[in-house]
């Protein structure tokens, strides 16, 4: 029987990648979950206990895992659950994993822009700027924007658009290449009251 679980948390360490001698990428993490709860007698919320899981994602998840996500950021996390006792010499204990399906960032604390990692023969070749969702005057995509910085710090974008989101480029150029890498842009946007 497979018990699913959805999870959301805190990366607690950077993903770590591995790439099989059969060409199998595995990408593995720790996540921290701390539920929250509002204390009436001290009218705030407070942190409750902290549950630590270890996720490991398999193949295209795996890699994309790999190159988007970072020690620090809030993610969502849906997989099967897997509980196992452990023993090394005369210590004990017990480690709950998480083969995850999907992950993705918890939009509840901040922005993120999604590039798919697809090959450029799958997009059309006559799609205008405007079409692919910016104008000329959108200063949201349009090149050089920067996002306004979170007073709280944190993530940064890295401004202007997504590279897939750019108007399409003659080709056989260098940028018809690099306009289909992955690319990391979160924004922190501020803590919510929960």
């Amino acid at each position: 029987m497979t018990d699913t679980i959805t999870l959301t948390g805190i990366i607690a360490t950077d993903p770590r990648v591995v790439t099989t001698e059969a060409g199998l990428d595995i990408a593995s993490f720790r996540l921290a979950s701390t539920h929250r709860r509002f204390d009436r007698v001290a009218d705030e919320w407070v942190d409750g206990d902290t549950n630590w899981y270890t996720v490991t994602a398999f193949r295209a998840l795996g890699a994309n895992a790999g190159q988007s996500l970072h020690k620090g950021e809030r993610v969502v996390v849906l997989g099967r659950l897997r509980v196992r006792a452990w023993e090394a010499g005369d210590k004990s204990g017990t480690t709950v994993e998480v083969d995850a399906d999907a992950i993705g960032h918890d939009l509840r604390w901040g922005r993120s822009a999604f590039v798919r990692s697809t090959s450029a023969a799958a997009a059309p070749t006559g799609v205008s700027e405007a079409a692919a969702g910016g104008g000329a005057g959108d200063a949201a995509t349009a090149p050089g924007a920067e996002a306004p910085a979170s007073s709280s710090g944190g993530w940064a974008t890295g401004g202007g658009p997504a590279l897939d989101e750019q108007a399409p480029s003659a080709a056989g150029t260098a940028g018809e290449a690099a306009r289909h890498e992955p690319v990391d842009v979160v924004e922190r946007v501020g803590t919510p009251p929960f």
